[in-house]
């Protein structure tokens, strides 16, 4: 990788802005010479109202920005594009050709879920002034669209003059990638390797993650880093389990999850359980146009799945419906589906219960002893997953609080992200090959647990930035 200009003579720094010392909002301004590059602009999510502040208010100029790298299509690590780009940012926004295509229908769907979130609050407010407008909204999501450029996973691309990255296979989910990224130097190239979400190892549907290149710097996640997950097929049969308890009590499970990712392997364990027998012939349903949306985008990506799935996708099977699963579409229909006769599973967005389709059903069920709500994805401190897990008698959204009667099961082991065992495995064999790990996405315990985990390794100079820290590339 070599300058096609002259380098500048001063330093390359990374400024970390979102999911420093948190897990959401991932944002990581890198600046070389005159050209600031943006690694990931995600919503931070939590209590509404300093989410709302965080989100609209960016500790930067966006006009500024030459370029943004995108490293996957969850909107902790891309919601907030729409946003950047009605305050000025016009450049270039550089993802893989899956997240391309996922970009477009999780953008709208968010923009959708701002502009209904915004019209309850409304509603809550007796429309008193002055009235609460969405973060962005579909008009503003069209814009992004234009700007979008697909790389291909391997390929070395200029995002400036004399800065270069590459897209490498994360395992996170479809088309997520880690960026090695280079910058021309007075002296010598300097690099940066940014993780984004790293998979875990063994997971069914995605390819594995890829090899992580040794870099002056490593920016890695450390959501579960002082964590091991439950084994795969210990919560598989978990997930059962309590399935058929719900339905011998007559209740339905409600299962929140988010429409990319982890509604994918949720519906592929099901689809499993159904024909092996492990559960009883019961109604699932799917209730996101988003997730349908989705699995069109699967569809068009077989490449990027395992083999295994792939050859399910060709054959009509797995993980996009049919065989038990019913995609829900239609919001009458879906309101339905809570006072629908019998045992069901429904599964519905958001994850951690904070927007979407789940809170009808939530407010229907919430208090109904008989039913189950399964929590499969990590609930973020302010979320209502969150405080669904706390041991309260009530739980409070929109508005109001609710009689918690509901039983709330987490199973964390279907989690996408690395836990520690991951991690060792991942980095080990970088231990003297890296100059400085900045360790981020993950609350201080998971990150600072992590950090010490990899001193042990052998890492000399690792450490846990919060917003505003600042490390020099090199």
């Amino acid at each position: 990788m070599k300058p096609t200009t002259t380098p500048s003579t001063v330093n390359p720094t990374l400024t970390f802005w979102g999911a420093a010392g948190g897990v959401t909002g991932s944002m990581h301004l890198i600046e070389a010479g005159n050209h600031k590059i943006l690694l990931d602009c995600g919503l931070h999510q939590g209590k509404r109202e300093e989410a709302r502040q965080r989100n609209g208010h960016f500790p930067f100029h966006p006009d500024q920005i030459d370029a943004v790298i995108v490293s996957h299509a969850h909107i902790d690590h891309c919601g907030n594009l729409p946003t950047l780009i009605r305050q000025g940012f016009d450049g270039p926004i550089y993802c893989t050709p899956p997240t391309r295509d996922l970009l477009r229908v999780m953008l709208a769907d968010s923009a959708k879920i701002q502009e209904e979130d915004a019209a309850h609050l409304n509603i809550a407010r007796n429309y008193a002034e002055p009235w609460v407008q969405p973060l962005y909204t579909v008009a503003d999501v069209e814009k992004v669209f234009g700007r979008l450029v697909s790389v291909p996973y391997g390929r070395d691309t200029d995002a400036t003059k004399t800065v270069r990255f590459r897209f490498i296979e994360a395992g996170h989910v479809l088309g997520s990638a880690m960026v090695h990224v280079v910058v021309a130097a007075h002296d010598r190239d300097r690099t940066l390797t940014f993780s984004g979400d790293m998979g875990r190892r063994g997971l069914p549907i995605l390819k594995p993650t890829g090899t992580i290149p040794a870099a002056d710097v490593l920016v890695c996640e450390s959501t579960y880093g002082n964590r091991t997950h439950r084994s795969f097929a210990e919560t598989v049969e978990k997930l059962y389990a309590t399935i058929r308890d719900t339905i011998d009590r007559d209740g339905k499970v409600l299962i929140p999850a988010f429409s990319l990712g982890r509604t994918q392997l949720i519906i592929h364990v099901l689809q499993q359980g159904l024909r092996e027998g492990k559960l009883p012939a019961i109604p699932i349903f799917v209730d996101s146009p988003l997730a349908s949306e989705v699995a069109a985008v699967y569809r068009a990506h077989p490449n990027s799945l395992s083999d295994e799935i792939a050859q399910a996708l060709r054959e009509g099977h797995g993980l996009l419906g049919g065989d038990g699963v019913t995609y829900v579409r239609d919001f009458e229909q879906s309101t339905l589906l809570a006072s629908r006769p019998g045992p069901s599973v429904i599964i519905a967005s958001s994850g951690m219960c904070d927007a979407g389709r789940i809170q009808q059903h939530l407010k229907q069920l919430v208090d109904d002893p008989r039913c189950t709500i399964i929590l499969v994805s990590y609930q973020a401190s302010g979320t209502v997953g969150r405080k669904l897990l706390e041991p309260k008698a009530t739980v409070r959204f929109q508005g109001r609080d609710w009689n918690k009667w509901i039983e709330v099961v987490h199973l964390d082991g279907f989690s996408g992200h690395a836990d520690k065992h991951d991690f060792t495995a991942y980095l080990s064999a970088l231990a003297g090959k890296v100059g400085k790990v900045r360790l981020i996405h993950g609350e201080r315990e998971q990150s600072e647990a992590l950090a010490d985990m990899l001193r042990e390794l052998g890492f000399d100079d690792v450490a846990v930035p919060v917003p505003g820290d600042r490390v020099t590339i090199g």
